[in-house]
């Protein structure tokens, strides 16, 4: 939720007609003029890019005879990071911004408008005004006050521990790793970047959302808050994960590799992260959306919220009783899934 990420985003092409990303950032000024609320908005042409999924309810209203697009999106485009959406001055009420959507959503005859991985007070305040509230899952870990990789296994159970262990032995064999921020991310590193997030593109049957140019300027504008994890063999790149970090909470968002390790994924993203995490004292690892696999390797299932607003009257109805049906589901799957916790039984 910065200008440096948000701006790169649309100076690269990587947000605009090309993705399907409009921008219509919204501001609410006071009587002086003064600006007092803002929030990331854009008007929508499909439902790609942003990992809370609608394509049932966007199916469903035009199988009926209506237009599900455009929508507005409040969210930060290609980032399942929990956050901040609807950023207000202190005394200004979310509600504000919600009934501002809610007319801009009118005003572009728009189906309507969507709050993605937004804040649990955020959640909360657009239920009250009448949005449809509906609860995801994420799997974080926690920095349990761990002063080594070792300290962290040792709160595992012996079965976890050394599987973990062995898929760290494979994944290592005859590759080095390195963290680089700042200066460190030059033009070579981003090129070769590129090629592992365009591999897991292409695995994966996608689109390319984000331009060569997006991670350029990413790192001329937020340098020191990207933590790019690299595997190199003999000095070369082979892979390559990309992180995000606040001072206290690191992100994991891309990765790729042009060649097949055992192991190496889960290395990149979730153990060097790990390693990152402890050795500069940050509380918490996000590593992204989905992933049941995460949990038997520390990452544990956590919420993450979002709200919907929804013009038609017909839809709304039928979308607000499937998220009742579905959050007590929802809630079940995460008792379920923690219940498999690798940690030690108490």
């Amino acid at each position: 939720m910065s200008y440096a990420f948000l701006s790169a985003l649309e100076d690269s092409g990587s947000v605009g007609p090309r993705t399907g990303w409009h921008p219509r950032y919204i501001t609410l000024r006071d009587e002086a003029d003064a600006v007092v609320a803002v929030a990331p908005v854009y008007a929508k042409t499909n439902s790609y890019g942003e990992y809370v999924f609608d394509h049932a309810w966007a199916q469903a209203f035009e199988r009926a005879g209506g237009n599900y697009y455009p929508k507005l999106q409040v969210a930060v485009p290609f980032s399942p990071v929990p956050g901040p959406r609807l950023l207000v001055r202190a005394g200004v009420p979310y509600g504000a911004l919600a009934a501002a959507l809610e007319q801009l959503a009118e005003e572009l005859d728009c189906s309507g408008a969507h709050v993605t991985f937004c804040t649990q007070a955020e959640y909360a305040a657009l239920g009250e005004a009448g949005w449809l509230q509906r609860l995801g899952t994420q799997f974080h870990w926690e920095n349990e006050g761990y002063g080594s990789f070792e300290d962290f296994l040792g709160a595992l159970a012996s079965r976890k521990r050394k599987a973990i262990k062995r898929e760290r032995r494979e994944a290592q064999a005859g590759l080095e790793f390195r963290a680089l921020s700042g200066a460190e991310l030059t033009p070579q590193v981003w090129r070769a970047f590129y090629k592992f997030y365009t591999s897991t593109v292409d695995r994966k049957w996608g689109g390319a959302y984000l331009t060569p140019e997006f991670f350029t300027l990413l790192g001329e504008r937020l340098g020191e808050s990207v933590v790019l994890m690299l595997a190199e063999r003999d000095g070369r790149p082979i892979a390559g994960a990309l992180n995000l970090r606040s001072r206290d909470v690191l992100y994991g968002r891309n990765w790729g590799s042009t060649e097949d390790v055992p192991f190496l994924h889960f290395e990149l993203c979730y153990y060097q992260a790990i390693d990152y995490a402890i050795a500069h004292g940050m509380k918490r690892v996000e590593a992204g959306a989905q992933g049941e696999h995460k949990i038997q390797r520390g990452y544990l299932p956590r919420p993450i919220y979002s709200a919907h607003y929804i013009r038609h009257a017909g839809l709304r109805r039928a979308v607000g009783e499937f998220l009742e049906a579905e959050r007590p589901e929802m809630e079940a799957a995460m008792a379920a899934m923690t219940a498999e916790s690798p940690y030690k039984k108490e």
